[in-house]
């Protein structure tokens, strides 16, 4: 299947990420390479852009629709990981960082991936296939007390007990070997009735709580964004766009914190922590897509996209 993305809020990344010649970049989550060709285009060209994904599928079609750019590196490696695969490649500083979290389009229509919920698959959800740790793995050998966890935080799914319970019971018939038979354990777990009322895929919460785990996207994402934060130049800026509330809770805390570090109890009449902001946050916030976007790729509907812009620090 050819690596196809539509990037997400592309406009907006563009405008904020004020690219500029000879430039350098960071695209954190490479995918298809469309923000990438958008931002080396903005700066004329001249940038240098290091593409940086975990997924081999997509470094290669990144690598072949951005070779033309002189400026562009891919690298294979995961984002959390960024600091230090860049100060290996020589770099000190950036002038810009983009991450896009979450599943690519790709991942989700290649149905041997594992990922969607809609097509019978090998139970995978890998985004480095060479990662150990699988979905099929989580499913068959985690405790009930830990498959029940990571549905609830991760999926913030209410029937999570019940899922975990009838995945438990379903493995000591046979292991669960595919996407229809964590899809089977869902539909058992939910009554019908609730199913009927669902706003999408009973089974979406489930699935992205199961990805999320086997990727360990959650975890290393606050420090990742400070380790970026710390390789900016002035006047740099990183963006983030997110797509379900858990990753953006994450975000816009570490820039918030990031923005008003300040530790000292709040009644006292000087600062005496010592800790000054590292960040202001562009943007008013949260930015989301347009409702011509969203008509025009659906997957846009939940992307947030967060900005903050690196202070000269004293």
């Amino acid at each position: 299947m050819a690596f196809h993305h539509i990037p997400v809020l592309y406009e907006p990344v563009l405008q904020w990420m004020e690219a500029k010649p000879d430039g350098i970049y960071l695209d954190g989550t490479l995918g298809g390479g469309g923000h990438s060709a958008g931002i080396l285009d903005s700066s004329g060209g001249t940038a240098t852009l290091y593409g940086l994904d975990r997924d081999p599928a997509a470094l290669t079609a990144a690598t072949s629709r951005l070779q033309k750019y002189p400026g562009f590196h891919p690298l294979r490696g995961n984002f959390h990981d960024a600091p230090d695969i860049l100060r290996a490649e020589g770099v000190e500083y950036l002038d810009g960082v983009l991450l896009d979290l979450g599943v690519s389009s790709p991942q989700l229509d290649e149905a041997e991936r594992g990922f969607s919920y809609h097509a019978d698959a090998p139970l995978d959800m890998r985004m480095d296939p060479s990662q150990a740790i699988s979905a099929r793995e989580i499913v068959n050998t985690w405790s009930e007390n830990e498959l029940r966890r990571i549905l609830q935080e991760y999926g913030e799914e209410k029937w999570a007990a019940r899922i975990a319970g009838i995945i438990c019971e379903h493995r000591q018939i046979k292991p669960l070997e595919s996407t229809m038979d964590l899809v089977e354990c869902v539909d058992a777990a939910i009554p019908k009735k609730v199913r009927k009322k669902d706003d999408g895929h009973p089974a979406r919460r489930t699935f992205q709580a199961i990805r999320i785990a086997v990727n360990d996207e959650l975890a290393p994402l606050d420090s990742a964004i400070c380790g970026l934060v710390d390789m900016l130049r002035p006047g740099g800026r990183i963006l983030i766009i997110t797509f379900h509330s858990l990753e953006d809770r994450i975000v816009k805390h570490c820039f918030q914190r990031l923005q008003h570090p300040c530790i000292c109890p709040p009644k006292a009449p000087i600062c005496t922590c010592g800790r000054r902001a590292k960040v202001r946050i562009l943007g008013g916030g949260a930015i989301k897509p347009t409702a011509d976007e969203v008509q025009q790729n659906p997957r846009a509907r939940s992307s947030i996209l967060r900005i903050a812009e690196k202070l000269e620090v004293q």
